[in-house]
């Protein structure tokens, strides 16, 4: 299947708000699967349409593999399609993992965020769906919503880790790497 480009950081499409989906159609089904498709290929483990320059809310993710820990060739996908996300709770205790980006390739830093949510979406059908999230689920759907709004990881960085990462990546972006 076809694959979007992944915007990159320096990007300005990743700084703005998504558009609420005003109706689940086969354009959207096939937004989502023209998504994973490019998740998988990159690979990564969630992707939101803003980071593929589509100014909708509607992210995808797959951390079946990750939180298996399958031995090297298994490959299990159990991919998740978020229309109009909303977290409808977040527990007060917080976790903290180690979190990159498809937008920021070869950066990781540690991010604190609540270690559980609730969120309720359309699911590629339409239907209203709500789960409890936990885990590395939980990190990447609050990744993924941030997205949604223009928020990065590297916002929740000291100012110190973000103008060095910024520097980094125009850098690399500059020498076309």
């Amino acid at each position: 299947m076809e694959t979007f480009d992944i915007c990159l950081m320096t990007e300005a499409c990743l700084r703005q708000k998504c558009e609420p989906i005003t109706e689940v159609t086969d354009e959207i089904r096939a937004l989502a699967d023209k998504m994973l498709a490019t998740m998988y290929a990159a690979p990564g483990i969630g992707l939101a349409a803003s980071q593929v320059g589509v100014m909708k809310r509607i992210f995808v993710l797959d951390v079946a593999e990750r939180e298996e820990g399958l031995e090297d060739g298994e490959e299990k996908k159990e991919p998740m399609v978020f229309i109009n996300p909303e977290i409808v709770w977040s527990s007060d205790e917080k976790n903290i993992y180690q979190e990159g980006c498809l937008s920021i390739p070869g950066i990781y830093e540690e991010v604190e965020r609540p270690t559980k949510v609730r969120v309720k979406y359309l699911d590629r059908d339409g239907a209203v769906q709500e789960i409890e999230a936990d885990g590395l689920l939980s990190t990447c759907i609050q990744h993924e919503m941030d997205h949604l709004d223009g928020v990065l990881f590297i916002d929740y960085l000291s100012r110190l880790k973000r103008d060095r990462i910024t520097k980094k990546v125009k850098k690399s972006v500059k020498a076309g790497s």
